[in-house]
């Protein structure tokens, strides 16, 4: 794997885990956005994997 796609994904990765942290830090945090971004996250990492 090209090494600047692969900083991209683990950039993006990072970020989503960010906001991830900070909405489940809320007092009422959306569920569903929550959702999302896990599913994405995990998507960002199977591709950095390889997968």
């Amino acid at each position: 794997m090209d090494k600047a796609p692969a900083e991209d994904l683990a950039s993006k990765h990072a970020a989503l885990h960010a906001l991830i942290d900070e909405e489940e830090h809320r007092s009422h945090p959306d569920e569903d956005l929550l959702h999302r971004l896990k599913k994405e996250k995990l998507r960002l990492k199977d591709e950095m994997l390889g997968h």
